[in-house]
């Protein structure tokens, strides 16, 4: 019979000790302190806020639209604030004044 070689693959693979979870450290209102500081994200200098910015008085409304789809192609096209240029589209149609 032949004898089963050992892949190299097997061989080679170094595996971290389990941890038992028990183990962990217990979560501290000192620990969750240094975590939410340290859970700020910056592109440079400029910090980058998670989650939607607060809506004040000038909330938007959600709504479903059906438009052609050579109208859509084309503000896709625009890039990044399509959306918000329909929006002004739509503000000067209906010559509203500026929120």
């Amino acid at each position: 019979m032949l004898k089963k070689q050992k892949s190299s693959a097997e061989g080679s693979i170094k595996r971290k000790p389990w941890v038992d979870p028990d183990d962990a450290p217990e979560i501290t209102d000192e620990l969750l302190d240094r975590m939410w500081d340290s859970a700020e994200i910056r592109r440079g200098g400029k910090i980058i806020r998670r989650g939607r910015p607060p809506l004040g008085d000038k909330v938007k409304g959600v709504v479903t639209i059906r438009l052609d789809a050579d109208v859509l192609e084309s503000y896709r096209a625009l890039g990044p604030g399509w959306q918000t240029r329909i929006n002004a589209d739509l503000r000067r149609a209906r010559k509203l004044k500026k929120a």
